[in-house]
């Protein structure tokens, strides 16, 4: 069954995994991201959601911002062992801090349409209809479990249910090759989680996402 989502905010970075030293936003949020955006709003074991299109409605707009960022993080077994009564973990800022640039987007506006499926983790009392009307009361009442942000949590996104598609901006109109993009991560085998890559393209400021095990993923 399909939801439409309507997220905006005033920055967002769709962070490119090809650029390894200073963050180059995607044109567009990715399908993983618009998961996350969704899934943040309502999560379930019960249902899977696919993300189908993903609507741009405000013209493409980029920036360059230079941040702190540290170059380090805190291990795994650092913080088990600090849960354990061991030494506190810890990271000086003044000493692993460094400056990154990013280019992202400003004054960003979507709509996601978004479908799910049932699980076999569903339980006898869980049916399609009643997840509708939970995501749908979720979107009216701006409930969410977790914030839902643009990329990092540092651009967060707001959000309501959409009814009305708006029409398509002038800038956006035709067809815009966006190249190579994420589609999403292979979670089938944890012992080698793989990245998924669809070619991207904005028809009159829609991206339409190929859906799960079509030719056009690859990876």
């Amino acid at each position: 069954m399909s939801v439409l989502m309507e997220v905006w905010g005033l920055t967002a970075c769709f962070t490119r995994p090809e650029m390894k030293t200073e963050r180059v936003s995607y044109d567009v949020p990715t399908p993983s991201a618009a998961r996350g955006m969704i899934e943040s709003i309502y999560y379930h074991p019960g249902l899977k959601w696919t993300i189908d299109r993903i609507w741009v409605l405000n013209p493409i707009q980029f920036m360059n911002l230079r941040r702190n960022e540290v170059s380090s993080k805190i291990s795994a077994s650092n913080v088990m062992q600090e849960a354990n009564g061991g030494k506190q973990s810890c990271i000086v800022t003044t000493q692993d801090i460094q400056q990154r640039a990013t280019m992202m987007l400003k004054d960003v506006r979507y709509v996601i349409e978004a479908h799910f499926d049932m699980t076999d983790k569903a339980n006898a009392s869980d049916n399609p209809g009643k997840f509708q009307d939970i995501i749908k009361r979720r979107l009216e009442r701006g409930q969410f479990y977790s914030m839902p942000y643009f990329g990092t949590r540092e651009f967060p996104a707001h959000f309501r249910r959409c009814e009305t598609l708006p029409p398509c901006p002038e800038d956006l109109k035709g067809i815009r090759d966006l190249g190579w993009m994420l589609w999403d991560m292979d979670y089938r085998d944890p012992e080698n989680i793989t990245p998924k890559f669809f070619r991207a393209s904005l028809r009159d400021g829609v991206m339409t996402v190929p859906p799960p095990g079509s030719g056009e993923v690859r990876g």
